[in-house]
């Protein structure tokens, strides 16, 4: 696959997931757009097939609509980082800004959880202190772990109960 056709991929998996496309008219009109920045990208050149694409293969982990929400919400307000360097001037440039923007708005939960797992990461395991919180924590941890699962598991039984097979 050629880097268009992984871009109007993502885009296309991130609009058709937040309910974005009512009709496929935006999405049409889109492409156009989206043929015109990577022109202004060259984005035909040999070097942007090398090492694979760089969003795509990350969805494939992410099964679950609320964890595509997180991983999708992140790759929107990365486009619209790319573009916010680019000549906003240019028609086709802000049709897909305004595109990406009306997604961002409508994933605040996504981004927020994006930022939780980004606060995670930077904790100092280390730090004493950090380890004394996180040790009076475990309980109430383990228990939403259990609540968690337990839910899964009514989940499962229940559509096995519905389930035909």
């Amino acid at each position: 696959m050629t880097c268009q056709t992984y871009s109007l991929i993502v885009l296309s998996v991130i609009m058709i997931y937040f309910g974005h496309f009512g009709n496929s008219s935006i999405l049409a009109r889109l492409q156009g757009d989206i043929d015109r920045l990577k022109d202004d990208f060259n984005s035909s050149q040999a070097d942007v097939a090398d090492g694979g694409p760089i969003f795509t293969d990350k969805l494939i982990s992410w099964t679950e609509r609320n964890e595509k929400r997180i991983i999708l919400s992140q790759i929107v307000s990365m486009y619209l980082e790319i573009l916010e360097k680019t000549d906003q001037k240019k028609p086709h440039i802000r049709n897909i800004t305004e595109e990406l923007s009306t997604l961002k708005n409508s994933l605040p939960d996504g981004l927020k959880k994006m930022k939780d797992l980004m606060d995670l990461t930077k904790l100092q395991i280390n730090d004493l202190k950090i380890q004394r919180k996180a040790v009076s924590e475990l309980f109430s941890v383990l228990q939403k772990l259990g609540d968690s699962s337990s839910s899964l598991k009514r989940k499962r039984s229940q559509c096995q109960r519905r389930c035909k097979c």
